[in-house]
């Protein structure tokens, strides 16, 4: 008996709505990893939404065909019955957390499972210890990285035998991303788990997948083995070209310092920023970076410390109106940008003609989805919505935090081209937060090496080498409770 099987399944939203699937065929079994891929758009989250019930349990839609889990057909039952044998980690890890602190969201699934608390607790420790957790944080001050890891303990203590993962590896540093891999693979070989994991970042999840599966146009197939490594994308992204570095300051970040619910998250950061350079941020998850970020943003304010900016003095020393057309922020939660209601809405909201509208949704490759609905979208396409929105309206300070997330190959090495070709063009300030170190040198003149919330090392593109090296040497031997069991 499988633990997921698909036959035949279709998908549309609406009786006379396009298929959004059509004809998916699929089997897992018990003790395996499975490993889908596909282009941004391509349908994969629909189907994982259709495995745990959230479609239509949350999303009415009109289904056809049958999905099987654990050898019994789930249609027509409410997500709460599914859920008893299926866990899901979803790809906005922020929307599945309710709780204020870590422990309380842990023990949250396991409580509506009726265990009985002494195993709770038991519970608890193991998951926190796995995704390296502490039980007394508040979850409002996690990384992104960190709420990914929160939502995964979560799941796993729960102990369900079948899991889905939709772009697990988001927000996570190589560190944090290799130990959930060797965790769910030590799970699949010898507890007999079934682990079906969406991702795009082939050639970190490959070592560790039994099958390899990909989804295009609403169907799915098998990848034979010897076709599975010209599908990685393994190569880093070349540099372009970059504006030329002004000798003349954009920001000053002197003793900058932050703190809440109780952690010291930033902690004397010293450095500048030069006009028209391309600063990029690395970090383990939890570091700071995105906090960073939004102290330079003016999103947050310091608890110590002061970020001067030096870009026009008309822009005075505060967040104003003045200063937030001047600078420019992607968030790393797309959700939290779109307001909409059609992705040409969207990117035309402050481009300020329809021309520069239309340049920017032709860069981006957003002209086929010009009249969705922002939130209609695939994380991915959200992500690039979100990008071409900001950049149109032509800042001269941009900030980037994580701006590749959900994309696949081809996607993003279209939009790293498009923003460094508007940089080029523009000569605009760019500073980018991430962990996609096959973009990260395509992206930097220079990098800040982030540390337990001070600047731990900073210099040229050769950081980023140096950074990913020491990820992997932390991966190895990181837990006794994984140590043997790389794959």
């Amino acid at each position: 008996m499988s633990a997921i099987e698909i036959k035949d399944y279709g998908i549309a939203y609406g009786e006379d709505g396009p298929a959004i699937l059509s004809g998916c065929n699929m089997k897992i079994d018990y003790g395996e990893l499975v490993l889908l891929s596909g282009l941004s758009g391509s349908g994969k989250s629909t189907l994982l939404s259709s495995i745990n019930g959230i479609i239509p349990g949350a999303v009415p839609a009109v289904q056809t065909g049958d999905i099987l889990v654990d050898g019994e057909s789930i249609l027509g039952k409410r997500i709460s019955q599914i859920s008893v044998k299926v866990g899901s980690v979803l790809q906005n890890a922020a929307s599945q957390i309710v709780h204020a602190r870590v422990e309380d969201e842990v023990a949250f699934g396991c409580e509506n499972r009726n265990y009985p608390p002494e195993e709770i607790w038991e519970r608890i420790e193991e998951a926190c210890r796995m995704m390296e957790l502490e039980k007394d944080w508040a979850t409002k001050t996690l990384s992104g990285g960190q709420k990914q890891r929160l939502i995964t303990a979560s799941t796993l203590a729960m102990g369900q035998k079948i899991l889905v993962f939709d772009e697990p590896l988001a927000n996570l540093d190589t560190e944090g991303a290799h130990m959930l891999l060797k965790l769910l693979k030590k799970l699949t070989r010898e507890e007999g788990y079934a682990v079906l994991f969406v991702e795009h970042r082939l050639d970190v999840v490959l070592p560790y997948a039994d099958r390899v599966l990909w989804m295009e146009d609403g169907k799915i197939e098998e990848i034979k083995k010897e076709d599975q490594r010209e599908m990685t994308g393994r190569g880093r992204l070349a540099d372009i070209g970059a504006a030329a570095v002004s000798d003349k300051l954009c920001l000053r970040a002197e003793h900058l310092a932050f703190q809440a619910g109780g952690r010291e998250i930033l902690k004397d950061i010293t450095f500048d920023l030069y006009q028209g350079e391309r600063l990029v941020i690395l970090g383990e998850n939890g570091c700071g970076k995105t906090t960073l970020l939004r102290l330079l943003a003016r999103l947050l304010k310091p608890t110590g410390g002061s970020v001067t900016q030096y870009i026009d003095e008309c822009l005075g020393q505060k967040a104003s109106a003045r200063w937030f057309r001047t600078a420019g922020y992607v968030y790393q939660d797309p959700n939290y940008q779109l307001f909409m209601s059609s992705v040409e809405e969207e990117v035309g909201y402050q481009s300020g003609s329809s021309e520069n509208t239309a340049r920017c949704m032709a860069e981006f490759d957003l002209e086929r989805l010009a009249g969705r609905h922002p939130q209609s979208l695939s994380e991915g396409q959200k992500r690039r919505v979100g990008v071409a929105a900001i950049a149109a309206e032509n800042p001269r300070l941009l900030f980037l935090d994580e701006p590749t997330v959900g994309q696949d190959f081809y996607n993003l090495k279209r939009m790293v081209e498009t923003v460094s070709e508007i940089h080029k063009k523009t000569g605009m300030t760019m500073v980018t937060v991430t962990h996609d170190v096959r973009c990260a040198a395509a992206l930097a003149d220079r990098v800040l090496w982030i540390k337990n919330g001070v600047v731990y090392k900073h210099g040229g593109k050769e950081l980023i080498a140096e950074y990913e090296a020491a990820q992997r040497e932390a991966c190895i031997g990181m837990d006794a409770y994984l140590q043997g069991q790389s794959p």
